[in-house]
């Protein structure tokens, strides 16, 4: 059976990471008018047969990271209610499955985190390199052929945690100075129950980062749960966030609202990994949005001491074995935000937590 017969019959993930057979980039149409373009391995895009002017485009990733399961198989299910006719997008899509190589082999990366490579075309030294040069191709396309006199760009990029967390779920606003931080995109963390945002403070190369800062989309970084095996996770506390992003596709607009339920973070700063010495004071299993009072040692690299600042920080994605040069931590305060047509932040809340 070819690729395409299978993601016809629903099986997108199974043809993504399917390498007995060769790829061949095709097109088709279902009966709701859909036309279907499978673009590279693991990208679909889906255009409805008549479009509004104030259509969106939107892009939905996973995969990213091999073994972060349960956000590929909620783009596997987004794929196959498509093409098997129970959902009905009004908007262009680009959903995407990134590394099937490593989800294949249940790992994080092969050789070096992808989600680090999306600034600059890479040489092609590796599979991450190749895989990030075709999704900044892709994404570029995407956003480029919009028919939308004003496109409202959109990217989310599912992820879940390697370690447990206070927050269940969370997602990360990228930094740009573009304004990709709209009523609309905070409205949708409120109708998706996401527990926290993280609000960055800088430019990173991640895949969300890219798609706001090159084509100021709407865009998140959203961590969804724990790792967990394919066939294997519990959707349960998931579901309010993809009802949301069904609702994101099928419908012209998400009302707007914002309420105090969810927590909101700014980074106060990155902590980067400078020597092999470098270590953190704390275990391994220590969980995301630990808090260390003010004056409290976390982390040594070399000779350097890191301690808690004014007010104390709590400690995101702590992470020792990276390259030398890589980020080891995120260090976050709680916020405060004026909920605007751009939202923005009005203080950092220095109280313990």
């Amino acid at each position: 059976m070819t690729l395409i017969e299978q993601i016809k019959q629903g099986r997108f993930l199974e043809a993504t990471c399917d390498f007995s057979q060769p790829f061949i980039a095709e097109e088709w149409v279902l009966d709701s008018g859909l036309h279907c373009q499978l673009l590279y391995r693991g990208v679909l895009q889906i255009t409805p047969r008549e479009l509004s002017s104030d259509a969106k485009d939107i892009v939905l990733s996973s995969g990213i990271h091999g073994d972060e399961t349960s956000p590929i198989e909620l783009i596997q299910q987004i794929a196959s209610d498509i093409v098997l006719g129970h959902i009905q997008p009004i908007h262009r899509l680009l959903l995407i499955i990134a590394h099937p190589e490593a989800i294949n082999c249940q790992q994080r990366f092969m050789t070096e985190n992808l989600n680090r490579l999306f600034q600059v075309r890479n040489s092609e030294k590796n599979n991450e390199c190749t895989i990030a040069n075709a999704l900044q191709v892709a994404i570029n396309s995407f956003y480029g052929t919009s028919i939308a006199i004003k496109p409202e760009r959109w990217h989310l990029d599912l992820h879940c945690a390697i370690r447990p967390s206070l927050h269940d779920t969370f997602a990360i606003s990228p930094y740009s100075d573009k304004p990709t931080r709209s009523n609309k995109l905070f409205s949708f963390i409120h109708h998706a129950k996401l527990d926290a945002v993280l609000l960055s403070n800088k430019p990173a190369p991640t895949f969300a980062w890219y798609s706001a800062e090159y084509h100021g989309a709407q865009s998140l970084t959203v961590e969804l749960g724990r790792i967990g095996k394919i066939g294997h996770n519990d959707f349960t506390l998931l579901r309010p966030f993809r009802d949301a992003m069904v609702q994101l596709i099928t419908d012209v607009a998400l009302p707007i609202v914002w309420t105090n339920d969810v927590e909101v973070y700014q980074v106060s700063h990155t902590i980067v990994k400078r020597h092999s010495e470098f270590y953190f004071t704390f275990n391994d299993n220590v969980a995301n949005f630990t808090f260390f009072a003010e004056g409290d040692e976390f982390a040594v690299d070399g000779s350097q001491i890191y301690t808690a600042t004014i007010g104390g920080e709590a400690v995101v994605f702590p992470n020792r074995k990276v390259a030398i040069g890589q980020r080891a931590a995120l260090m976050v305060k709680k916020a405060n935000l004026i909920f605007d047509e751009q939202v923005r932040v009005c203080a950092i809340d220095n109280t313990s937590y």
